[in-house]
């Protein structure tokens, strides 16, 4: 249409800034409406708009860069389980390189006995866990980096005897893995609650 391009004068530019509470106006007339697919819409508009605002802090849009990357600010179930597959598998990929132990460390017991009797005691001692020196990617070692992931991503501990390495890797998994576990059932809720 013939017009529509031209600037009206003094008229401003908006932008994400001026757009967020306009936004946040029209999600909550959504919510108040009972209307949850319309507000979810709204609700990406928002934070859209606060992610590409100019004032925000850089830490703010760092945190919101990574909540839209990793879950789409909590609407994306696929992309929040696709994230938790890829940890997963980065997961189990590293513990069968660097984290599982070779074999499992053999507890050993050491002691005195008096001659005339009495007192003994015990002092019992386990190697640390060794690096594996032959194929690191067996079918037994997946089957134990499985385990020890799918643990991870429920907060338990695997009970594995791991190496530095593998610790260290356990710790990484026990803190990501559950969070992207939750950004995803907080999307599957989202949908479901449309």
């Amino acid at each position: 249409m013939r017009g529509w391009n031209v600037a009206v004068l003094g008229a401003g530019r908006a932008g994400p800034l001026q757009l967020a509470p306009v936004y946040r106006a029209l999600r909550k007339a959504f919510e108040d409406g009972k209307h949850e697919p319309g507000a979810a819409d709204f609700y990406y508009g928002e934070m859209e708009m606060r992610r590409h605002a100019d004032d925000i802090p850089r830490s703010e849009r760092g945190l919101l860069t990574a909540y839209w990357a990793l879950s789409g600010y909590g609407l994306r179930a696929s992309r929040a389980l696709a994230w938790l597959g890829a940890a997963m598998l980065v997961t189990i990929v590293l513990l069968m390189a660097f984290g599982l132990a070779q074999d499992t460390p053999k507890q050993t017991v050491t002691g005195t006995v008096p001659a005339g009797g009495g007192k003994v005691t015990f002092e019992i001692d386990k190697d640390d866990p060794q690096n594996p020196t032959g194929d690191r990617f067996t079918g037994k070692r997946f089957e134990k980096a499985l385990n020890v992931t799918l643990n991870s991503v429920v907060f338990r501990a695997s009970g594995q005897d791991l190496t530095t390495a593998g610790t260290y890797i356990e710790m990484t998994a026990r803190l990501s893995e559950p969070i992207l576990l939750g950004l995803a059932v907080l999307a599957v809720r989202n949908r479901v609650k449309r």
